[in-house]
């Protein structure tokens, strides 16, 4: 076989075909921190059949300690794929169920040994060499593998936080566009008729189980705007019948519409629009927002603790 001028980086391969040169720096890996290299490389190197190399392996396996061979996982594998799409591990072992045995310089080394063959000899030699090359290079440019991880690293935390950030402005966005961003508070300036009938008009569309409504005020407007719930859902009205006459009203919608039942209160001076389990203070009758400046806003406040000291 002849040899080739530069033997640190080109080995020959023989087989029964061509004659081939390959970079065995390109043959070398790094899994679990070491450097090394695999079987059907080694095997193709040799100009042997994979199988072959891995029998004699097998045949002296106790010259083979942990840290001269070792059994690549699925996940280091895979890993070696997708770095190395050009390499021949995708090629060889496209469908295989055994993983590669992946051996260091001390295991290369061992190789010779094992194989006992001129072309091993000399083979071992350019790869040994190889492995001295790409140790020096490492060693050489520590800092600037150090310099590359940090900026990995950094690339990396900031790509996680645009993730959390544009998963929290889609979020927003989302609630924005379904409607469910609801008022905490604000107010309803004279001539804002509609906006303040819109407003009520989306709060009762939100409900889901219920809509309670105390207010001494309340006349057929009202009932328009509580018919705009789902048909599920509830409607009650706790009124002072003394200001608020809508007997007959009620009478002609409950008779067309879903029921709106009307209890009596006398004791209540303010106004609250209760959705679920959500309490709203409004400063004035529903009947007459947008008339005069009214203010209302999102209370804290249970609604049962409300409802316990209606009378």
């Amino acid at each position: 076989m002849k040899e080739n001028e530069d033997k640190n980086k080109f080995e020959l391969i023989t087989d029964s075909t061509r004659t081939a040169l390959l970079p065995i720096e390109n043959l070398i890996h790094v899994v679990r921190g070491q450097q090394v290299m695999l079987d059907s490389d080694l095997a193709r190197l040799y100009g042997v059949e994979t199988k072959y190399l891995k029998r004699a392996v097998k045949s002296n396996i106790n010259r083979f300690p942990s840290d001269f061979m070792f059994e690549v996982d699925r996940e280091e594998f895979d890993s070696l794929r997708c770095k190395n799409c050009t390499s021949n591990i995708d090629s060889t072992r496209g469908g295989t169920r055994y993983m590669p045995f992946a051996f260091t310089e001390n295991g290369v080394a061992m190789l010779s040994s094992v194989l006992r063959s001129r072309t091993a000899i000399e083979v071992n030699i350019q790869i040994m060499r190889a492995f001295t090359a790409m140790r020096s290079f490492m060693m050489s440019n520590a800092h600037m593998f150090q310099r590359l991880e940090t900026i990995e690293h950094h690339q990396l935390l900031l790509h996680k936080h645009q993730t959390e950030t544009d998963r929290k402005i889609e979020e927003v966005l989302s609630r924005l566009d379904s409607r469910e961003s609801e008022p905490i508070e604000g107010f309803f300036f004279e001539g804002q008729i509609f906006d303040a009938y819109t407003l009520v008009s989306d709060l009762v569309r939100k409900a889901k189980r219920r809509i309670i409504l105390i207010d001494n005020y309340v006349d057929d407007r009202v009932l328009r705007v509580l018919d705009k719930r789902k048909d599920e859902v509830s409607a009650i009205i706790y009124t002072d019948p003394r200001r608020s006459h809508i007997a007959m009203d009620l009478k002609r919608h409950n008779a067309q519409y879903p029921q709106i039942e009307v209890r009596d209160c006398g004791n209540v001076h303010d106004r609250f629009l209760i959705i679920d389990d959500i309490v709203y203070f409004i400063g004035g009758s529903i009947k007459d927002l947008g008339k005069k400046i009214v203010a209302f806003s999102r209370m804290r406040q249970s609604p049962d603790g409300i409802l316990s000291k209606l009378r």
